[in-house]
Formats: C-alpha cells, structure tokens, sequence
C-alpha cells in the first residue's frame, strides 16, 4: 500500500510537470523542414513526371506515370539533407498522395546501394506501408496493414522521436510502436530519390504532392496542425529523468509521514462501528434493504449489494396479456381489448379517426398534442403504439426501456426491443431479463483434454488439472517433457510439447524423425545454406533436405501455435499468423496473431441484414435474427440495391471477385485462375501472363522473372506482378529472451545472455552503472573511459559493455 501512494505521488508529480511544459507553436522555422518537391526542382520538364491540380485548389502535385524515369537529388541537395538528417533523434516524413489501385512503390528513400537508412513505401498488393530503416548497421523494416493504393488522396505523417514511431493517416493516429533507433550518421554520397528506390525499381505511380522532411518533435502538427500534442517525447522525457531524482528527497520525507499514517490507521481499524450507506439522500443502516431501478439491495457494512429482481413466471387467462406497467419491475397480466376485429394489450395504442388507448377493457381516447418534426413528412415514420410520427432513424431507447443489466436496447424501425448479450439467455422466454450461460454445464465450452471448465459471466475458461501445464487456452498437457529433459529428442532437434506427450522435430538443416537428424551437402547448398563438410549443409530456418532446397512448411507441420483469431501462412524459409475472416488487426503487431481481435460488422455497418431482421454481433462473423418472424427475406442489400437470394455477380470495384447472395449474406471470393482459358483475365491471374513486357528482373540485374514468381532476397520475400517487383519483410517468431541479437548474415534475431551482445535493449533508466571513476552514468549513456582514448563504453541496464577501436589504436 505504501509503495502505490509513492507510485501515485511521482504520477501526479509527473503529470503536473508533463503539462506545465510550455507546448511548440505551429510557427516553422524554414531552416527546420525540407520540401522535398520543391528541392528536386519537379516544375521543370523531367522525363516520367508532370505537374498536375493537387489536393487543395491551386495547389500543384507531380504525376509520376512513366516506367523510366530518375528523379534523383542533385549531389549538393542529398548532401543538404544528409547535414540536417545527421545524428538527429527526432524528425517527420510528411506527403501528400493519391496512388493508382493495386500497385506498389516507394515515396521517398535515402539509400547508398542496398544500405536503406530511410525509406517509405506503400504496398497496394499486400494493402502494407513499410518503413525501412537501420540500427547498428543492421537492416530494420516496420510494416503496417494499411490500403494507401485506393486512387484517393490521403495524408501521411511518419514521426520517429528515439525509438518512438507514429504514424498519422489523413490525420489520424493509425500505429504508434516501440522501434530499434534508426541510425542517423550519414555519410556523404548517399542518394536522394522520390518516387523510387531506383531507374528499375519501387517505381511509384500516382500523384505526390508536399513531400517534406521536419526535423521537429511531433512533426505531423505541421500537416494536421487541429492535432494535440498529448504526450512527452522521449527527448521530453530524458528532461524529466533530472526531475524524478529531485524526487527522491521528497520521497524520503513522504514515506516517514506515510508510515505514521498507516500505523494510526491500523489502531483504528481494530475499533467497532457501525458502517452505513447512503443513497440519493437517504442512509440505510447494515444489513438494511430497500428497491432501486429493479433491483433489490442491500446495505453490508457500508457496501452496497445488489441483485436482479427476479420476475414470477405468468401464466395469463385467455382475455389477459403479460405488459409492463409503469413504475413495475415484472410484466402483469392484464386484459385485452376488443378493437376493429384486433386483440390489444393495456397501454397499446392505435391511431384511426382518433388516438385511442386500451386501459381497462375499454378505448379511451387519448388528447395528446404531437410535437413538431424537422424532418420531411416523406422521412416520418408512426411508431408502434404511439399515435405521433418521429422521424426516421429515432432513438426508441433513449425513451427509455425495460433492459436489464445482461440485455441490452436495440432500436428497430418502429420500436426498441431487448436483446441478451453474447453469453448470456432470456429468462423464462422474456429477452428483457436474462441469465448466464452456463458453458460448462451445457457442454457448449470448447475445453479439451486435461482441463476442468469454470463457467464465468457471460463467458468462461479452462483450467488445467493439477500436475498438468498448459499448451494453449484451451487444453493442457500432463508434464514439460521437454523442460523437465524427459524427452528423446537428437541433440540437433527441437523438442515440443503437445497434449499426447512431445515431439521432436529436427533443426533446419537437418533431416529424420527427430529421434535421430542429419545433415546433407549434395549438389551445392541453396537458399542461403552453408556447406560444413563433405557431405553437410548448415540451412538457414524454414529450409531442410538435401541441398536445402525444401521449404519446411510449419503450418502442416504443427511448429507452431497461432491463435484461435489466426491462421498460419507458410512462406519460403518461414511462416506467419494471418487474421482470420472476421478479425483485423488492433494496430499492436504479434508474431502468433494475438493482435486479431473480432470485427463488429453490426457496429461498422458492413453486414448483410435486410427487411426486419436484426444484426447481431458474434466471435468472428455476425448473424441475422427475426424478432418479427413475417418480413424477414433471405434478400441481401448492396451498392445501395437488392440482390435476390442465390444471385451471383461481379463487383463493379474489383472486378477479379465474383460475389453471392445466400439466406442475407453475401460472400465474395476470387476468381478462380485456370491458365487454360482462352483470354483469361491476365489482370486478375498475373501467373498466367507469360508476355515479356511482363517479366521482372532481380534485384542482381542478371535473373529474369515470369509475372507470379515469388523468390526470396535480403531477408525479404518479392513477387513479380505484371512487370513490377513488390518485396516485403519475412517475419520472425517472438523470442521471450530478454537480449537478442541479429547474427551477421541471418534475418531473424537469436536469444543471447551476455547483455553487451544483444542489439534490442530498451534502457532503464532506473538502472544505472558505476564507471571505474565512481561516476553513476544512466543506462544508455556512452563515454570514453578515462587514461584509454580508444575505448569507448556503455551503459546496458546496469552492465558496462566496453570496445576498442583498433583503427584509433593504429592510429595513436
């Protein structure tokens, strides 16, 4: 308890001083920004660019359209923003731009051969923007899920401040993540290109407009200037680390005070007395109760207890109907109304040469003046039992509703009714009052072997039984044979756990069942293998066989584990998780797919439901439910038109899906490819398009590719797609080591114990490091240590990881 009102002091105290900061105006200083655009000189006549109406009135852009074209920096302009980019931690890439649908290329890159320090690109065949950058001379790409390629303008802002990144489409903060530090030392001769990552390559086509580079904090101000600056950067922060010591005094001081406190409280608490409630003015004494909203309460020693009140179930004579009645928690039975040949509940109202309402067996009528309506008469509706019109699109539940706590109000078009919430039933048939679901009970869990179900509210969850440990959410296995080295896995293979007992796979490189591995080197290793013998190939993760020329594909193989809302998807040498239909990406990437989280299509308006049925929201998908039960089609709405049950169609927006309408769903799939057919669509079936003009040439410039190939280069995976080359990162697996590092020529990181190893780590500055002067540097601090000029050392979290220079000791 002590310890979190510390914690709570130094938050107040943080927060006063966050917000005390004077913020950064929106004046610019021209000496803090470069247009790129308007450096690159694009007004005058360049091959493959022309200028063209931008996004605002009089505003110019630049139409990138030709394959060939070179829209490179002039050597004094690259070397212009090589001064003002060097060594700098905070800076923003900001453009305008609209990009033709379906292609892929690059906004602006800052590269010397394949050294990428900064490069921006959008990927329309993937629907990806990637940002490659470098950290301690290792190449880093962060790749975020995004349709930029849609033909329409947009507005983005990459602001990087340390290992801080944001990025803001059209204004909206879309990912905000944690990244290595780009490394900013740049050296003269790096080249400058918009549009392009080179004459052949990351060909960009569309319109730019406003490319510009802001050597600020929180740059995209500049861009969306109606945009708060909400938090610190961490060059803010390293500001504050001085004021969080002066802290610590004070600390000292509080935490006597707080001890006296908490001790003086501990006498008290060991006295008696009566706790009471208060509620809306009135006290209720212990163990007193009393009716609020529906439901009865309790007071329990200054608590306040509360339950549902729980309704008898009726059982109505024939002339008798169950309503609510105003100011009752439960439905009544009550009589009916004989009306024009209609039966009418207490309360129900119908509107002919007068507005009357059933009380009592009888219609009277009702003298009630309708309020005016600011909508058209052709937009007003009558709702049912009501004798006033509303307009279209009224909010019933916002007039107020019978719901209780596990149900929840839905507006229909005429009138509001009561749903249950997932997990949870009607009770006794009325959806206005529901209970839990018991999963465990009903035998709807999905808990499989070695588990015990515990039914929670409105959901559930499966426990292992003692001596057993967990494989995944939903099934256990007896012991960690493979940690415990109860196992008979080969030293060179990987030992995994399942529910049946463990597996052993062999590493890549090697073959066998597991029991026993080895390696081959026949015919020359491929794929990045190294030979280790006569007979031996070392082959990189993913790849296995003689030769290393077999892709492992751990989606059939079972290594891997993705989550209930993912799929896995094997690619050459690795795999991903992939979300599931229904799912989309929260914007927090993971390796196994735990960032898919379920779409809600009744919210979003992306359903299919029709006439008077009713969308509801599941895991995954969403369903269509019939309160009425008489217009209810298997009709579904579309491109603001109907289409009948069993239609097919083509979308007039993609032309390569082809779309059906089945019971008011519509699914849609692509077509199906078959190079056989005569005139095939060649757009929707690029691997089938053999003409030349549509082959693509490796990034080497001596392999030629056939439009659909896909082969793998620098750690990435590229595909030729109708003459344009589009590569992205492969993905690595999550380690749950501490320190990792990327070994020289490998693309996923390895686990590492010695922390001046590892190239990942995320300074603490709470922890600190004693240099041998007795000096307390702050983790992440560099220095030269004192009487050796060629050793320069660091601060790791507490570990001082010291180098030599040999070319300083040559030199000296």
């Amino acid at each position: 308890m002590l310890q979190q009102k510390q914690m709570d002091l130094i938050a107040m105290i943080l927060a006063f001083m966050i917000s005390a900061k004077p913020v950064l105006g929106f004046g610019m200083d021209p000496d803090l920004q470069i247009d790129v655009t308007t450096e690159l000189e694009l007004d005058n006549a360049r091959t493959g660019v022309a200028q063209v109406p931008g996004l605002y009135n009089n505003s110019r852009a630049y139409l990138f359209q030709d394959v060939e074209r070179q829209i490179q920096a002039a050597p004094h302009v690259a070397e212009k923003v090589i001064q003002l980019l060097r060594n700098k931690s905070e800076f923003t890439i900001v453009a305008t731009v609209q990009q033709n649908i379906l292609t892929s290329g690059v906004i602006l890159s800052i590269h010397e051969s394949d050294l990428r320090y900064f490069e921006l690109e959008s990927s329309g065949q993937r629907d990806e923007i990637r940002y490659h950058y470098r950290f301690n001379g290792k190449p880093r790409t962060e790749v975020f899920p995004y349709r930029l390629a849609d033909g329409l303008w947009h507005q983005i802002a990459l602001s990087i401040s340390a290992s801080h990144l944001l990025l803001h489409v059209d204004c909206n903060k879309i990912y905000e993540r944690i990244i290595d530090p780009p490394q900013t030392n740049l050296k003269p001769g790096i080249g400058l290109w918009l549009g392009q990552r080179s004459s052949r390559h990351g060909l960009f086509k569309g319109i730019l407009q406003d490319v510009k580079i802001i050597l600020m904090p929180n740059g995209y101000i500049i861009q969306c200037p109606n945009l708060n600056r909400t938090c610190p950067t961490c060059s803010d922060f390293l500001n504050l680390v001085q004021g969080i010591m002066d802290l610590q005094e004070l600390l000292a001081k509080m935490t006597t005070k707080l001890n006296y406190a908490e001790a003086r409280l501990s006498e008290l608490e060991s006295c008696y007395c009566e706790k009471t409630c208060q509620v809306n003015g009135e006290v209720y004494r212990s163990m007193e109760s009393w009716v609020e909203k529906c439901k009865n309460c309790t007071c329990k020693n200054g608590a306040i207890e509360c339950r549902q009140v729980t309704c008898p179930h009726l059982n109505c004579p024939p002339d008798f109907r169950p309503v609510y009645r105003v100011g009752k928690c439960c439905k009544e039975c009550r009589p009916v109304c004989l009306y024009g040949g209609q039966k009418l509940s207490e309360g129900q109202r119908v509107l002919k040469n007068s507005c009357r309402e059933c009380r009592n067996r009888t219609m009277a009528i009702v003298h009630e003046t309708c309020p005016s309506l600011d909508c058209p008469l052709n937009e007003q509706i009558q709702p049912e039992n009501s004798c006033c019109n509303v307009c279209h699109g009224h909010d019933f539940c916002a007039d107020g509703h019978q719901c209780g706590e596990n149900s929840e109000c839905w507006n229909l078009n005429t009138r509001a009714i009561c749903m249950c919430k997932n997990g949870f039933a009607p009770i006794q048939g009325d959806t206005a009052h529901c209970e839990d679901k018991d999963e465990c009970a009903n035998g709807t869990s999905y808990c499989h072997a070695n588990t015990v179900c515990v039914n929670l509210p409105g959901s559930y969850r499966c426990d292992c039984l003692p001596g057993y440990t967990r494989v995944d959410d939903y099934s256990c296995t007896k012991r960690d044979e493979c940690r415990n080295g109860q196992h008979s896995c080969h030293e060179m293979a990987i030992c995994m756990n399942t529910v049946q007992g463990h597996r052993c796979i062999c590493k890549p490189g090697y073959v066998g069942n597991g029991t026993i591995c080895r390696a081959f080197c026949e015919e020359g290793c491929r794929n990045g293998g190294s030979c280790v013998g006569p007979q031996m190939c070392a082959c990189p993760p993913g790849f296995t066989g003689r030769g290393c020329q077999i892709d492992i594909d751990e989606c059939v193989e079972g290594i891997i584990q993705c989550h209930k809302h993912a799929r896995c998807v094997n690619v050459p040498g690795w795999y991903h998780c992939e979300c599931r239909a229904g799912y989309h990406d929260n914007g927090n990437y993971s390796f196994t797919g735990d960032n898919c989280i379920d779409i809600d299509e009744c919210v979003s308006g992306i359903h299919s439901c029709w006439n008077d049925s009713v969308c509801v929201n599941l895991d995954g998908g969403f369903d269509c439910r019939c309160p009425f039960g008489e217009h209810c089609t298997g009709d579904c709405p579309h491109d603001e038109g109907l289409k009948r049950n069993g239609q097919v169609w083509t979308l007039r927006e993609d032309r390569c899906s082809v779309c059906s309408c089945q019971d008011g769903n519509i699914f849609c799939r692509r077509i199906v490819c078959d190079c056989r057919t005569p005139n095939v669509d060649l757009f929707c079936c690029s691997e089938c398009d053999t003409r030349v003009t549509s082959q693509c040439l490796h990034q080497n410039g001596h392999l030629v590719y056939r439009s659909g190939d896909i082969w793998t280069y620098n750690c990435q995976q590229c595909r030729c797609l109708q003459g344009e080359v589009d590569c992205w990162p492969l993905s690595c697996p999550t380690l749950s080591c501490e320190y990792t590092t990327i070994p020289e020529g490998e693309c996923c990181p390895r686990c590492v114990t010695d922390p001046c190893l590892a190239d990942n780590v995320v300074y603490d500055i709470r922890r600190t490091c004693t240099d041998n002067h007795g000096i307390t540097r702050l983790s992440g601090s560099i220095w030269t240590m004192a009487g050796s000029p060629c050793t320069t050392c660091k601060c790791k979290n507490g570990n001082i990881c010291c180098s030599v220079d040999v070319d300083c000791l040559y030199n000296n």
